[in-house]
């Protein structure tokens, strides 16, 4: 069944993808090497939307899923916050879950290995944002996936020891990631601010003691009194809280994350 109300987005084709019965918008637009973006809550709001068409100016083909919440809707507190709830309680979403993938993973593999089918290449960039941050390490069980961003990746929802440290992904998944690190070369970016309570540092030292040298962190101080003044509950790196001015740490973060998918994507 078509989702109801499509909206249009600038610059970009609207289509729908179906995996397993599940059929979900989808918006498209550029040409090159292809990215995922995996929106964060409340949806696909006009910032990532904004990064998306930062990644079409760089010469990708981007694939933009409408996953939760209003196509193109501006963030409030109160939007974002009715969004989490209702994800709390999908069956597509497991947000307590420390050793296992939210179910909706399994159709973002299918659009990567959709897309990569399609465009060919190196393989296919993957960035998830918030709730969908940790999405992009359970995205790398298909070789197609060449270059996961974990954008301030809260899930599971750190309540506890073992969720602080969790990844969202299975032992055996989290083997495989290994396994492709060591053998491969694969890597991947994380970002997040250091006061962010939803993405706390114990996720990103995990990362590091699994990944070694194939975890590459990016971590922006938000303690107070930092030298550029970011708020302590700063969050969304890539979106509503990047500050796009030359020096700024978001602004490195974003050129960072740029050159990341270069590196991995793009043909030498």
């Amino acid at each position: 069944m078509e989702p109801d109300a499509p909206t249009e987005i600038e610059g970009f084709e609207r289509s729908l993808f179906t995996h397993e019965g599940q059929t979900r918008s989808l918006y498209r637009g550029g040409r090159g090497p292809g990215v995922v973006v995996m929106h964060e809550i409340p949806g696909l709001h006009p910032t990532v939307i904004e990064f998306g068409r930062r990644l079409v100016a760089e010469g990708y083909s981007v694939a933009m899923p409408d996953l939760f919440g209003e196509v193109g809707r501006s963030v409030t507190p109160g939007y974002a916050m009715g969004e989490m709830l209702r994800a709390c309680v999908r069956k597509e979403f497991r947000v307590l879950e420390a050793r296992g993938s939210s179910p909706i993973t399994d159709w973002l593999r299918a659009l990567c290995r959709s897309l990569h089918g399609e465009l060919g290449g190196r393989g296919v960039g993957a960035v998830g944002m918030c709730i969908t941050g940790n999405f992009a390490l359970t995205l790398m069980l298909d070789d197609c996936v060449m270059a996961p961003v974990l954008s301030q990746p809260s899930l599971p929802l750190p309540f506890g020891r073992e969720r602080r440290r969790g990844l969202h992904l299975s032992d055996a998944g989290l083997e495989r990631v290994k396994q492709r690190v060591r053998d491969e070369g694969a890597c991947v970016l994380g970002l997040r601010f250091t006061g962010d309570p939803l993405c706390p540092p114990d996720r990103f030292a995990r990362l590091r003691e699994e990944l070694g040298e194939g975890f590459e962190a990016i971590e922006i101080d938000s303690t107070p009194g930092n030298a550029h003044g970011i708020p302590r509950m700063a969050h969304s790196v890539l979106t509503e809280d990047l500050v796009d001015r030359a020096g700024h740490p978001t602004r490195a973060a974003l050129e960072r994350t740029l050159a990341f998918f270069a590196e991995r994507l793009k043909e030498a």
